[in-house]
């Protein structure tokens, strides 16, 4: 398996087929993120995933976790637990402009957009209200979302030139934080979601940082099967030409 820091940002490009966009301005990446919903069973590890519609612009037709693009306006949700202090200080600590109003909205966001694109509500089942029209699905079906269980395993941050370029939070969470599972997700953002074993899910059609990530996340589990609270973070970005990872 060829992972993301052995290969050069044209290889990169190579690799997942994606055009580079020539701007006068380079892009600012936004604040995304997503959710690995992790399932045990037995020996065995599955993760959620579903495959991106051939509409798209982004990532087309690619087998992806649940996420998007971060709201602000998701850190100013009630929630029923907040981020465990140690993942907390770890997403407040990967950015200059980093508060804990914004490490919320980040795993608020992954927390959304798996209720919008999966129809899996992250929480625990009591009274909720919310006004922002997002929430009105918690809020239906009395869960409050919690964060106490998300775990932060990755962050990747899309190469220049791209049509689009995020910095992406990837977060974990337990199949058994999901309150409330409903038959079919509000939109048709992802199609073929289903729950797949890590080793099969690195043969799909991916993105080579979701291969990366999954081969990450598969050695964490095997040295830390409850996924303690506080572990080091790897993070991927392009310096020059080459894929950069640190751990945070």
């Amino acid at each position: 398996m060829q992972r993301m820091e052995d290969l050069t940002g044209a290889e990169v490009d190579a690799a997942e087929a994606i055009g580079t966009a020539p701007r006068a301005k380079p892009l600012r990446p936004r604040d995304a993120a997503t959710l690995i919903l992790i399932d045990r069973r037995g020996s065995e590890y599955l993760v959620l995933m579903g495959r991106r519609h051939r509409r798209h612009k982004f990532m087309p037709g690619r087998f992806v976790f649940p996420g998007g693009r971060t709201d602000p306006a998701d850190g100013r949700i009630a929630v029923a637990s907040g981020l465990h202090p140690e993942e907390e200080v770890k997403l407040i600590s990967v950015s200059s402009r980093a508060t804990a109003t914004r490490a919320k909205a980040i795993a608020l966001s992954a927390i959304r957009e798996t209720y919008e694109e999966a129809g899996l509500l992250i929480g625990q089942e009591a009274p909720f209200s919310s006004r922002s029209p997002h929430w009105q699905g918690f809020v239906a079906n009395g869960v409050c979302p919690s964060l106490d269980g998300l775990r932060f395993i990755a962050r990747a941050i899309t190469p220049p030139g791209r049509v689009r370029r995020f910095d992406t939070r990837f977060l974990a969470a337990w199949r058994h934080h999901v309150a409330v599972e409903l038959a079919e997700s509000p939109t048709d953002e992802l199609e073929e979601i289903a729950w797949v074993p890590i080793r099969e899910a690195m043969q799909l059609e991916i993105p080579n940082i979701t291969r990366t990530v999954l081969d990450d996340l598969e050695k964490r589990l095997a040295a830390d099967p409850q996924l303690s609270p506080g572990a080091g973070v790897p993070f991927y970005f392009v310096r020059g030409k080459r894929v950069e990872r640190l751990i945070l």
